[in-house]
């Protein structure tokens, strides 16, 4: 099985990256890449790169991944289906809208509620199913062999992979940078944006510490299950990490660093005050990492971070 894994994740390469940016271009967002300087958020001197990936359809990078997999394969007559902690239901829900196609969405209780009511709007079928996402997930399997629907899983598929690679060869053309920071649930995202660069720049793991899935496979030596908690828990806490992202990680992501849910939301307020950029607590977890020291640049450094999506509720900003 680790053999097969692993030829698999071989597949997973700029060229098919490229040719899944050319696919999906139609329907995603080329988005913004802001330049800011370290010492407006109390930080040593350092060029920071935000790429705004919160601005993208659906409010996350997930809409590319949703869409490669909608136009890489091909959709039954039942539509698809998928499980989510919220973020990647609303870009499959928003996908199947666009192409006019059934979707049925399994989210986990947790989910936040702004997420629910996007997927709402976006007319998929919305049914709540456990209290975290592998609940979702396993109620959604059921559905899938009961009606033939097609299944499109949240990081553990290879067009979701080449979907979210997207997000690394649009910035790899838009910014120069020696390292990037990238926020870590399932591993779709970071083993996407790992198989672009492969080691041309540093690419670095961040995790809640409440749901430390990445940093537990690394040491394990394969994906195992972790704990599945904390404030970005809709969004950062699948419990395990992608059999297909793995290898790619193994080989290509040079550390994970974990944060707290205090420096997590430090991020979201310090992003609101500087840049007026309203990130979800996943989506602002690669910043925190920065601004609570976690990771350090070295003098010169030109750091890239990933502000990968910005659906929530309930959380008011000071101005």
């Amino acid at each position: 099985m680790e053999a097969q894994m692993q030829a698999a994740a071989e597949t997973i390469d700029p060229a098919r990256i490229d040719e899944t940016a050319a696919l999906i271009r139609p329907y995603v967002r080329r988005t913004p890449v802001v330049a800011a300087d370290a010492a407006d958020f109390g930080l040593d001197p350092a060029s920071l790169q935000f790429k705004l990936e919160l601005l993208q359809h659906s409010g996350s990078f997930k809409a590319r991944g949703a869409f490669a997999n909608l136009l890489l394969r091909d959709v039954p007559e039942g539509g698809v289906v998928a499980a989510s902690g919220g973020n990647h239901g609303a870009a499959v829900a928003y996908a199947a809208m666009k192409r006019e196609v059934k979707a049925t969405i399994f989210v986990p209780s947790v989910a936040a509620e702004a997420k629910k009511q996007r997927i709402r709007d976006y007319g998929a079928e919305l049914v709540v199913a456990g209290e975290r996402y592998a609940d979702a997930l396993a109620a959604s399997e059921e559905l899938v062999a009961s009606s033939g629907a097609l299944p499109v899983h949240a990081y553990d598929q290879a067009e979701t992979l080449l979907g979210q690679g997207t997000v690394g060869a649009e910035l790899d053309r838009d910014a120069a940078i020696d390292t990037l920071l990238v926020a870590v649930g399932g591993g779709g995202l970071i083993g996407g944006i790992a198989a672009w660069y492969r080691g041309r720049v540093r690419v670095i793991g961040v995790e809640p510490e409440a749901a430390p899935t990445l940093t537990r496979a690394l040491e394990a030596g394969s994906p195992v299950d972790a704990p599945a908690g904390g404030i970005a828990a809709d969004s950062l806490a699948p419990r395990r990490v992608g059999s297909l992202m793995f290898p790619i990680a193994q080989r290509h992501v040079e550390r994970v660093v974990l944060v707290t849910d205090d420096a997590i939301r430090a991020a979201q307020l310090a992003l609101w005050k500087v840049l007026r950029v309203a990130s979800e607590p996943g989506g602002a977890a690669a910043f925190a990492a920065l601004l609570c020291g976690r990771y350090r640049p070295r003098a010169g450094e030109r750091v890239g971070v990933l502000v990968c999506g910005g659906n929530f509720s309930g959380v008011a900003f000071a101005a």
